[in-house]
């Protein structure tokens, strides 16, 4: 046992290191709300005022918070349910994002049990910071048809945010193609895994071309190494690092609330139309007790930035949504929205688990003596030059492609009905991503002398609509969600097949030269090849996993809930901007477009208001 207690002794305080080393001074946030808002007396007419109330400090909300606070002249206020994710470490830390999973930083969130995944319940980890940092902005033809949806024109393919560097290691990368003077920096991860080259050298002798760059026209499919939203330090870089700086912080017309939840939207309804004129918020204290109610006033509008679960929750809460579900739960109806939670939609990921017989992966388990002192090892080395394995994402490549491509799919071995659900040819619905470790359901380790990497295989464009709903008409309360994971045979269908195509990159040189073929490990899955395509959809049905990308429940378009200005449509002085307005899931990762859209938005409103 004593190697136990030194183990857990070294990584501790290499950790500890660590965290004295990247801990940043703390911004001036306000947790003592009555400095800035005013407790709800039984009259509840008082109110502090702002021209702009932001409810949401994620990935949209910090965006809007920077740049409507621009104007000096606009009054913003930003009000987060958790915390700045500046001081805490595993935020920081490229490699450690999925030590967040299941802890004080998340909200812990399950689905419904899946009618056709199992009839299990998913784990959904919920924040900003939850993922793995990967730069990629779906297919040109994604936001095209975005534009056609929402019948707006400019809905183009925009990022005004990016800063790209050019990095000698990829020569291939146009950077005029980029953006070189945003807030947010994207590049190349500094360390490189030998089997995460493998994987791309593998994808190319199965026919999946090389692609310089995902996030430019150039190369939507193929692979390649991805961009990250990891800076040239090493560090990851969020909205709320990039936009809400410390010369952002100290501007006066400016204010944050954190821990704080709103209960609800206010409205003035005298007119006929709702206006939002104000939001209702509180905070919970260690032992569960609500504390008091405060509320603000908000004179040109309120933004609601709560992300895909949370924005449709504090709609219905307020009054807007379904009128039957708000009536069940004796909220008084001010709109009857039915779409409000509706259109549901995330990347369903499959992890497939194969042994490394090379020994290269699995570099950060300390599961004795002396793999605690490697850990330690690359913690130094992470904090004094930025590199090793610490500054990866551990998902380096990835490979896109579709799931009708004769050359991937050769039609004497596979049939081609399949319905196409892309945006574009040019658009894929199947992505594979390299992972130099393998896991159980996210986070949880396999054995920890076993030397195993997975290759996640994500539908990038399912047909599966679920719905989210309300538990209760307690803010506290979480909701009801329900991706239908699996609903429709296409997914299931595409899903298989982008297994079969993973194998065949394991199986293939030099993938050959690292994967042990005759494993026949219980936690891994070699005999997979073995098994038809009906055997492998049971396995796919019962081991289904969320991507972390869901979207669409307040969707933007004519039958959708906002307008293409994403306003509430039905209310005045109420819009709704993250991942939830989206009419469709993007054929990649949604990050970027959560932020160019809180970008254009931004603009929008600037120029409304100037």
């Amino acid at each position: 046992m004593l190697w136990l207690i030194l183990g857990a002794a070294a990584s501790a305080m290499a950790l500890t290191i660590i965290r004295r080393c990247l801990t940043v001074k703390q911004p001036k946030l306000i947790t003592d709300y009555a400095k800035v808002a005013r407790k709800v007396d039984d009259n509840g007419l008082e109110f502090d005022e702002w021209d702009f109330i932001i409810v949401g400090g994620g990935t949209a909300g910090c965006v809007l918070a920077s740049r409507l606070s621009e104007d000096p002249n606009l009054r913003v206020l930003l009000i987060e349910a958790g915390g700045s994710s500046k001081n805490v470490v595993h935020s920081k830390m490229p490699a450690a994002f999925t030590k967040l999973f299941r802890s004080q930083w998340d909200y812990n969130l399950y689905t419904e049990p899946q009618q056709h995944a199992g009839n299990k319940k998913k784990y959904w980890p919920r924040g900003s910071a939850m993922n793995a940092m990967v730069a990629q902005y779906g297919a040109p033809s994604d936001f095209d048809e975005w534009a056609e949806i929402a019948g707006d024109e400019s809905w183009s393919y925009i990022r005004k945010f990016e800063k790209y560097t050019p990095d000698p290691r990829f020569p291939h990368v146009d950077p005029l193609l980029h953006g070189a003077n945003g807030p947010v920096e994207i590049g190349y991860t500094a360390h490189d895994w030998p089997i995460c080259n493998s994987f791309m050298q593998a994808s190319m002798n199965v026919g999946i071309p090389f692609s310089p760059d995902f996030c430019t026209t150039k190369g939507t499919k193929g692979t390649n190494k991805a961009m990250t939203y990891i800076d040239s330090k090493s560090t990851r870089v969020t909205t709320e690092s990039a936009y809400l700086t410390d010369e952002v912080l100290a501007r006066p017309n400016l204010k944050l609330f954190t821990h704080a939840r709103v209960c609800k939207v206010l409205f003035d309804t005298s007119s006929g139309i709702p206006r939002a004129t104000g939001v209702e918020f509180a905070s919970k204290s260690h032992t569960g007790k609500v504390d008091p109610k405060f509320r603000v006033r908000a004179t040109k509008e309120v933004i609601i930035s709560g992300g895909t679960v949370h924005s449709p929750q504090i709609l219905m809460l307020s009054g807007i949504g379904p009128a039957a579900q708000l009536l069940r739960h004796n909220i008084p109806v001010v709109l009857d929205s039915p779409s409000v939670g509706a259109n549901l939609m995330d990347h369903p990921a499959f992890n497939l688990r194969l042994r490394d017989k090379t020994g290269s992966t699995n570099k950060l388990r300390a599961y004795n003596l002396y793999t605690s002192l490697l850990v330690m090892r690359e913690l130094m080395r992470y904090k004094l030059w930025g590199t090793g394995p610490i500054a990866s994402n551990f998902g380096e490549a990835v490979s896109f492609f579709r799931s009708d491509d004769q050359v991937v799919f050769p039609p004497a071995e596979f049939n081609h009905d399949i319905e196409d659900t892309t945006s574009g040819p040019d658009a894929p619905d199947l992505e594979i991503i390299m992972c130099p470790d393998a896991a159980h359901s996210h986070n949880m380790p396999l054995s920890p002398h076993l030397q195993a990497y997975q290759m996640i295989v994500i539908l990038t464009r399912p047909t599966s609509k679920g719905s989210l709903r309300l538990k209760s008409a307690d803010p506290w309360d979480d909701p009801l969600m329900d991706p239908s994971y699996l609903e429709t045979k296409h997914d299931v269908d595409v899903l298989v097949r982008g297994i079969r195509a993973a194998l065949k990159i394991a199986h293939t040189a030099p993938m050959t030269s690292m994967t042990d073929v005759h494993s026949t490990h219980p936690e891994l899955d070699h005999h997979f090849s073995r098994l038809s395509d009906a055997e492998l959809a049971d396995v796919v049905r019962d081991r289904v996993e969320t991507l972390y990308h869901p979207v669409g429940t307040c969707s933007m378009g004519p039958s959708g809930v906002v307008d293409s200005d994403l306003r509430v449509k039905g209310t005045q002085g109420l819009r709704v901007c993250d991942a939830s307005i989206f009419p469709n899931l993007v054929s990649g990762h949604p990050a970027g477009a959560v932020i160019a859209t809180a970008e254009k938005l931004a603009d929008v409103i600037k120029v409304r208001y100037s």
